[in-house]
């Protein structure tokens, strides 16, 4: 009966070795990974999604999990071609790796379910992480130009950017009042 358990168990393992079905992500079918993943945005990156990670889609696929679907694309900038990736949750844009020579150099998150080993998600209001903009917040550019990007506190990689309502001149940063109402739209993690 102990035999029958162990087979039990090491089968699906076993089974991963011998698929030749492509697009099926067996790396699920391994134990840990039954009760969801444990995905979080730390120094190192987004998972087991580094600075060292090779920018193919199939080892970022198999750091984000099978909840999420993948497109790819490239876009210039900087006057540098980058190219990216695009990670769909429910057909919700969730994650975007970006990289240059073949590995990722930048991880947008946008997705509610994944938060910074600090605990910090998506929907977090300004005001519960920093006091005034002054010495930690620049105003945002290029896609996220509606926004305020603040390093996030202790850290070396993770930025957060907040969007939310002001009606000053275009271009300038928002007072610390109005900042106090917005919220996390995006977490980003550079190398």
């Amino acid at each position: 009966m102990k035999n029958l358990r162990l087979l039990l168990c090491g089968l699906p393992l076993v089974l991963t070795g011998c698929s030749t079905l492509s697009n099926v992500h067996w790396s699920a079918a391994a134990p840990w990974n039954w009760f969801g993943s444990s995905l979080e945005v730390t120094e190192k990156g987004l998972g087991d999604i580094t600075a060292d990670t090779p920018l193919k889609e199939e080892a970022i696929a198999d750091a984000l999990g099978d909840d999420y679907r993948l497109r790819s694309g490239m876009k210039t900038q900087g006057g540098a071609v980058v190219r990216y990736f695009e990670a769909l949750k429910n057909d919700k844009l969730a994650v975007v790796v970006n990289g240059e020579n073949d590995k990722v150099s930048r991880i947008d998150v946008l997705d509610n379910d994944i938060a910074t080993d600090s605990g910090v998600k998506i929907g977090t209001p300004f005001s519960d992480l920093y006091d005034k903009a002054y010495g930690a917040c620049k105003k945002a550019l290029d896609d996220d130009s509606d926004g305020v990007e603040c390093q996030a506190p202790g850290s070396h990689h993770v930025s957060y950017v907040f969007t939310g309502e002001w009606r000053g001149p275009e271009g300038l940063m928002p007072s610390d009042d109005a900042l106090k109402k917005w919220t996390l739209h995006k977490i980003v993690w550079r190398r």
